[in-house]
């Protein structure tokens, strides 16, 4: 049989460490009216550089994770479970050829808005320029909202301990106190390690997550 050999999408060390986690799953919708209003002022008052609906979703799973100890683990490669008080907040690149790479803001839970936005466009810009890191982030954001995917199941690969996947918004009906409307919303898919969580600390951090992004307003 004629062909080409394709390298593998993930890389074998990769692949290697999934072995180590154990996988759970849980999704949740979250009201996007909130963040897309807080996007529109931020673009009347700051034009091109008003932050981002990525950074600004990034800055609110930070803030949720501040409340969740679990959510600040690392995964160390002897199987350590090692909390970390100031944390980076990884997130999840797409590369040309279909690589895949992952971006870190550094200390994040310390920065201000103003400095975690600006972090946050840094560290993706230099990350699909090549620069690439090996991130100690407890938890990985990603998306393929640009194309247009509502909700998947990402993976956890250590030393992170979850792996956030945010999808594009869409609209579903929802039931508040008996009154049924639609309503516009976007889909959180966690994928976190058992070792570190079990499923009811997973999914009152994702309760936390929803309170941040449906309560979210642009920091002074």
């Amino acid at each position: 049989m004629n062909g080409n050999v394709r390298p593998p999408a993930l890389h074998p060390a990769i692949t290697k460490r999934l072995d180590a986690v154990v996988p759970a799953n849980m999704l949740m919708d979250v009201r996007w009216e909130p963040l897309k209003k807080a996007r529109e002022a931020a673009k009347a008052k700051l034009g091109k550089a008003a932050p981002s609906p990525s950074a600004m979703m990034a800055w609110c799973v930070t803030r949720a994770q501040e409340l969740h100890p679990a959510f600040r683990c690392i995964v160390g490669k002897d199987g350590t479970i090692l909390e970390q008080p100031v944390f980076d907040q990884g997130v999840a690149v797409a590369l040309e050829g279909d690589r895949l790479a992952t971006a870190a803001i550094g200390g994040a839970n310390q920065l201000s808005f103003a400095d975690f936005s600006a972090a946050y466009n840094r560290a993706v810009e230099e990350t699909r320029a090549g620069k690439l890191l090996d991130v100690q982030a407890p938890l990985n954001i990603t998306s393929l909202g640009a194309f247009g995917v509502e909700s998947a199941t990402p993976i956890v690969v250590p030393p992170a301990m979850a792996t956030l996947f945010i999808g594009t918004a869409h609209e579903r009906m929802i039931n508040d106190g008996g009154l049924i409307y639609p309503c516009e919303v976007v889909t959180l898919s966690l994928t976190f390690d058992h070792k570190v969580v079990n499923g009811a600390g997973a999914a009152v951090f994702l309760q936390d997550v929803k309170k941040q992004f449906e309560g979210f307003t642009l920091p002074a």
